[in-house]
């Protein structure tokens, strides 16, 4: 295990790509001249007007509205490239099943961002083999060269050795979600918050969260039959799968869970010491995860509620003062904090970020440089035509990884809506007075302008990945602190290899996991919330797995691995 790295110092200069002229007239494929410019850090521009459809992930808690088009982040991407997005918009909540039924009815948008997976769309040929493609990238490969992306890329590729989404791409593994405590309660119970978060576990979170809720029944705060965690992420914007907690507590046992499971065909992690793949769900650790998260339901710390409601449900009972413990991430850390002023006083309450618990491992949930990216459909090269094709590529790149379109999308314009301060000899990016950012966590007064709500920048589709620097440039104070302290507390895991099937083998593993994983995420939210007892319904629970293929999709797992190597 290898400590987590601290936040790196930007990494100066741009690396320019041979035969990427700048803002010279550069060749298509064919060799005809081609309409447009481009260059690793040289904005794409189109010297005749072209549209591209996009598919878009419209978030309940940011909907878009007609200003993002119309003098927004679209309207901007339009004025330097000569780009239109013709955007669909699809819920966020069923934007997955959405871009499905697209694809498979042949009416998929050009581009198609925020996808956390593309193994169900690799064998029917809708969407593109894009590492076909990357040749015409130079913002793309300069970052894959200059940060030794290529092992990070190959956990992505297909069994015939190409990759069919672009990822977001890291300088290093950055951990987004944890949990946040209200510390000025939990120091009243006399718990010290900072203290504990240095080598605490999740069992040492439920005796804590036992001793506070005592103290708050004593003081009149709460009755003994109340809740004093009701989480988010988890209900309705957790898929059904018990979404961010359980992908958090999970990992800290070594499982797949929440989150974490979608795409994994059940459970699937490698064995390092035996050099074979296994499924976690089935596993002791699995048994020792839902136990300990059973604990706190079944001693009436979080609310089963927590795995069915709203977020904002769960954000009203923080802020309201009802509960104590709620997770949090990085954007909305600022949000919670002033959430809970607004509504409580300045004054009259503190809260805190802790580095979360740590199960059978000290080892952070995210362990892989790429996160969710582009796919491209099959349908924009057919419609139009290998050289339209490569310059619709080259536009891509711009938007996804360049440097100056990175900046635009997550903060605005430059002048505009923020500006460079000297902060300690620094430079750093800050907002113009009179705005605030729910996405970039940043906060400000009630009549401040919110340039994400607005003007729909720093918004979760088109924007993730880059230099540590870049992807850190948001940060405030306590951000940054939490980052120190996962250094410190933290480890970061080896990243599993991947089984790369054929076409035919994707898709006996698809229908063998599709069923698997609903069963497994219906038995661990009934095992958790206590609708099952997981010693007396443990072993059902395992063969019912076995039945639904558990032990063939291992089996053909290691087969494909060892077959590969």
């Amino acid at each position: 295990m290898k400590r987590l790295v601290g936040i790196s110092a930007l990494l100066a200069g741009a690396v320019l790509l041979a035969g990427c002229g700048g803002n010279k007239t550069s060749k298509g494929n064919a060799g005809a001249a081609s309409d447009y410019q481009y260059g690793a850090d040289v904005p794409f521009h189109s010297d005749t007007p072209v549209t591209y459809s996009i598919s878009f992930s419209d978030a309940s808690w940011y909907p878009m509205v007609d200003t993002w088009k119309t003098e927004g982040v679209f309207k901007k991407i339009e004025e330097i490239t000569n780009v239109h997005l013709d955007i669909t918009s699809y819920d966020s909540g069923d934007y997955n099943q959405k871009v499905n039924l697209a694809i498979n009815s042949g009416a998929p948008t050009y581009i198609i961002p925020k996808i956390y997976s593309e193994d169900q769309y690799v064998a029917g040929g809708g969407i593109v083999a894009v590492s076909d493609y990357t040749q015409y990238m130079p913002n793309f490969t300069a970052f894959v060269e200059k940060y030794s992306m290529q092992p990070d890329l190959d956990t992505i590729r297909q069994s015939d050795g190409k990759f069919y989404r672009l990822p977001g791409m890291h300088q290093a593994a950055l951990q987004d979600y944890t949990i946040m405590v209200r510390d000025d309660i939990f120091s009243a119970a006399g718990y010290d918050i900072r203290e504990l978060e240095k080598d605490w576990t999740w069992e040492k979170l439920h005796d804590v969260l036992v001793g506070v809720k005592k103290y708050m029944v004593a003081q009149g705060m709460c009755k003994e039959s109340d809740y004093i965690w009701s989480d988010l992420w988890c209900g309705e914007s957790g898929k059904g799968q018990g979404g961010n907690l359980l992908k958090l507590m999970g990992s800290s046992y070594n499982v797949l869970s929440g989150w974490a499971i979608e795409g994994s065909n059940g459970g699937i992690k490698y064995d390092w010491n035996k050099g074979e793949f296994y499924s976690s769900s089935i596993s002791d650790d699995f048994k020792k995860f839902i136990t300990v998260a059973n604990s706190f339901v079944k001693d009436g710390l979080l609310d089963p509620e927590t795995f069915t409601q709203t977020d904002e449900v769960a954000h009203n009972k923080f802020y309201n003062g009802k509960t104590v413990i709620m997770s949090t991430n990085r954007a909305q850390m600022s949000t919670d904090l002033a959430g809970l002023e607004k509504i409580l006083g300045k004054g009259n309450c503190s809260a805190y970020v802790t580095a979360y618990p740590s199960g059978t491992t000290k080892d952070l949930a995210e362990t892989s440089r790429l996160e969710c990216g582009v796919m491209i459909s099959n349908k924009a090269r057919e419609e139009l035509g290998e050289d339209g094709f490569i310059k619709m590529m080259r536009f891509v790149d711009w938007l996804f990884y360049a440097k100056d379109a990175y900046s635009l999308i997550k903060w605005g314009p430059e002048g505009t809506t923020w500006h460079w301060v000297d902060v300690g000899g620094k430079q750093v990016k800050q907002l113009l007075p009179g705005f605030k950012c729910g996405g970039l966590g940043i906060s400000g007064a009630d009549d401040d302008v919110d340039i994400r709500l607005q003007w729909g920048y720093a918004g979760g589709n088109y924007f993730y990945g880059h230099s540590t620097a870049e992807s850190t440039d948001n940060f405030t104070p306590e951000v940054q602190d939490l980052y120190a302290r996962y250094g410190k507390y933290k480890t970061v895991a080896k990243v599993d290899p991947k089984a790369k099937p054929t076409e035919d083998q994707r898709e006996q593993l698809t229908l063998w996991a599709v069923p698997l994983i609903d069963n497994i995420n219906a038995w661990t939210l009934n095992f958790v919330t206590g609708r099952k007892d997981i010693n007396k319904d443990w072993n059902e629970y395992i063969s019912s797995c076995k039945n639904l293929n558990i032990d063939k999709i291992v089996e053909m797992t290691n087969k494909i691995y060892k077959e590969q190597k």
